[in-house]
This record gives C-alpha cells, sequence and structure tokens, in this order.
C-alpha cells in the first residue's frame, strides 16, 4: 500500500511526530516487508513452512544485533514489531522469540559465560533459538508443568514434552523450563544433544507460515554450564513472556492497519449499486472509522506502554492490559475487513483472511485474553482469582 494510506489511517498523526530515527528504521522494515516478505506468503501459508528465506532480510536489518548490544530502545522495538507483523504474524513471531524470548532471557538470567557464547551469534542468527515452557496439558497453568531435570554426576538430565514452540524445528538451542527439585529452573539445550527431538506441529489452520513444534526430551543430558544461574522460579519464566507480550502489543498494530489498508483499497475500487465505490455507502464508512478508530486506541496504548517502559515504571497489569486489549481489537478489525471483502474475504488473493486466522493464535499465545483480565483483575480488587 501506498504512504498516503498509511498516513490517512494514522488518525492522530502520531507516526509524523516520532524522531527521524525511527522513522528512518520505519521505512527500512516496511520496504523489507513489501518486497521480500508479502511476495513469499502465499505459496508459504499454502505449503505450511515457514519461508526461511526471508531470515537473511531480517538479518540485514540489523535488528537483533543491536538488541544484543542493548541499543534497541523500547519505542524502537515496538515499531520495528509493528511494521514485521503487517508482513506477517509469524515473521513477527519468529523475531519476538528470537529477541524477547530466547536472547533477553539469556541477557537476564544468564551467567557471563553463556551472555558470551550465545548473545552474538543469535544476534546475528547465525544461530537460532526457541522457548520452551507450555506443556501439552499445561498452557495457562505453567506450574503445572511435568517436565524435570535431574542432577548427575556432571550436569543435569532432562525429560519432558513441550508444545507449541515457534521456531522449534529449526533452532539450534533451546531455552528448557523443567522443575529441579520441585522447582522451575531454565536450562540451555542444544537441539543436536541425544534424546532430543522437535516434531513439527501439522494441521495448523492458523500460523501455517510458522515453525511450530512439539519438543520432546528424553534423557537428554547437559553439563552444569548450561543451566541458567538466575533463572531458579517459575518467576523469572513469566518476567521473560512479558517481554514478549510487550512486542505483541504492538506487533498486533501492523497487522490490523494493514489489514484496514487493504480494505479500503479494495472497496474504492469494488463498484457496487449504480456503479458507484463501495466506499460510498454509509454503512461501510460507518465500519471503517470504527476500525481506524480503535487501531488509532491501540497505537496510544502502545506508545504509553513504552512510555512507562522508559521510564522503569512498567508493571506487569500494564503489559496485561495491552497485549489484551490490542489482540482482542486487531482480531475484530480483521474480521470486519474480512466481512467487508465479501467472498473474496476467503481467498488468498487477498492478505486479510490470513491475518485473521493467524490473529487467532496471537490472540491465545502468551497468555488467553482470559488469564490477561485477571492479572488486571487482581491489581483493582487485590485478590488472586486464577490460583
Amino acid at each position: 500500500m501506498g504512504d498516503e494510506m498509511v498516513k490517512a489511517i494514522d488518525l492522530y498523526q502520531l507516526d509524523s511526530e516520532w524522531p527521524a530515527e525511527y522513522q528512518t528504521m520505519i521505512d527500512q522494515v516496511r520496504r523489507f516487508v513489501n518486497q521480500e516478505v508479502l511476495p513469499t506468503l502465499a505459496q508459504s501459508n499454502e505449503d505450511a513452512t515457514f519461508p526461511r528465506a526471508i531470515i537473511d532480510g531480517v538479518r540485514r536489518l540489523g535488528i537483533l544485533e543491536l538488541h544484543a548490544a542493548g541499543e534497541l530502545d523500547p519505542y524502537a522495538y515496538g515499531l520495528v514489531l509493528r511494521e514485521l507483523e503487517r508482513g506477517s504474524s509469524g515473521l513477527r513471531s519468529f523475531v519476538s522469540v528470537q529477541g524477547s524470548l530466547v536472547m533477553s532471557t539469556i541477557e537476564m538470567f544468564g551467567s557471563e559465560q553463556q551472555k558470551s557464547e550465545w548473545l552474538n551469534p543469535l544476534g546475528t542468527l547465525d544461530k537460532i533459538g526457541c522457548f520452551g515452557l507450555t506443556e501439552p496439558d499445561f498452557g495457562s497453568n505453567p506450574s503445572g508443568m511435568l517436565s524435570t531435570a535431574t542432577k548427575t554426576e556432571s550436569g543435569y538430565r532432562l525429560n519432558g514434552t513441550k508444545c507449541w514452540i515457534t521456531n522449534g524445528t529449526m533452532a539450534d538451542v533451546a531455552i528448557i523450563w523443567a522443575k529441579l527439585d520441585g522447582k522451575v529452573n531454565a536450562f540451555l539445550v542444544e537441539t543436536d544433544r541425544p534424546g532430543f527431538q522437535a516434531n513439527p506441529i501439522k494441521g495448523k489452520w492458523s500460523f501455517r507460515a510458522s515453525d511450530t513444534a512439539e519438543l520432546v526430551l528424553e534423557g537428554v543430558d547437559i553439563p552444569e554450564s548450561n543451566r541458567l544461574p538466575k533463572a531458579t522460579s517459575l518467576g523469572y519464566a513469566l518476567k521473560s513472556l512479558n517481554k514478549a507480550r510487550y512486542g505483541i502489543a504492538w506487533g498486533v498494530i501492523g497487522a490490523a492497519k494493514a489489514a484496514l489498508e487493504e480494505t479500503i483499497n479494495y472497496l474504492k475500487n469494488r463498484p457496487q449499486f449504480a456503479g458507484k465505490p463501495l466506499t460510498t455507502h454509509q454503512l461501510v464508512q460507518s465500519k471503517l472509522a470504527w476500525m481506524a478508530t480503535e487501531i488509532t486506541s491501540m497505537d496510544l496504548i502502545a506508545k504509553r506502554l513504552a512510555e512507562l517502559n522508559c521510564s522503569g515504571k512498567l508493571e506487569p497489569h500494564h503489559i496485561s492490559l495491552a497485549k489484551m486489549n490490542n489482540c482482542r481489537k486487531a482480531l475484530e478489525v480483521t474480521r470486519t475487513c474480512r466481512e467487508l471483502l465479501g467472498a473474496n474475504g476467503i481467498h488468498d488473493e487477498y492478505l486479510v483472511g490470513r491475518r485473521m486466522l493467524d490473529l487467532e493464535t496471537v490472540i491465545t499465545y502468551e497468555g488467553t485474553e482470559h488469564i490477561h483480565s485477571l492479572v488486571i483483575g487482581e491489581y483493582l480488587t487485590g485478590d488472586r482469582a486464577y490460583m
């Protein structure tokens, strides 16, 4: 879509107020998405495979290298993820897992040796990581996990199964959360170790162009040095998840904006009744106005989230509000866009339907909206309702 359409959707002129370096970054990522990502997605979605060719493009952007060096502030990181999700929720998820979950977890909880060994190659995408917390029977209740780590003479032996793991089949290293003497700990597990299997999850109708796996660990031995020394309770895993949730709250704005851009362009060129385009009809304009308003509110929430992050005031309920609201609104926007495209909304010639289906995953992972509502409810009442 042209820049004119993007500016038209920016009703509060937020993008025009970003500093020049941010606007340059937005333009670079948007150009990459338009030229290298969008042309590949129809086939990748059809084949149910992650388009690995675009990894080189992500590497050229240098996003994760800046992340590894601590040079990507919360505003810039959020805007980058927003632009990546204009291309694909799966692409944004690939970068989010690599940066927010794997690299940030090592940075926060790893030893100096672990940081030295892993952060640079993960930042350059010479190595790919995944984050193994969720299990087949324990999604919203990770404390019930069954995966275990048993102390051995030289390190630890891991057993368990992790499910719905993004980047799982192509990862070189996995961060595995498991119970050691009944307490949740995190471990770095190289995926070529004996007993480690990554099985692709097939049959998905959402996130088809994303690498989603089941990880099976059967007697996987790792050295003592592979335990993350500062990740010794479930609370640390939730801190990692909040990093990812922050990025999701920004990213879904890109999916919603892209869907609205495509829809307006379609409606302007689709005649209906007396040869007039659909954009001349009152009911259509009412829906477009509602969607643009919701997108503006999502932008404002994300911007405030970044302000709180930069000022050191960010709390879990802030992130839960943004993740819950922005995912729900993005899904509602794309559903409305699909409706406005009529029958064409279910055809892969248009991207609205794929965006809608992918957001069904995004609203579910890293905490469903029900779980996030309980986080907010606990803040409001002081009563914990999810335990």
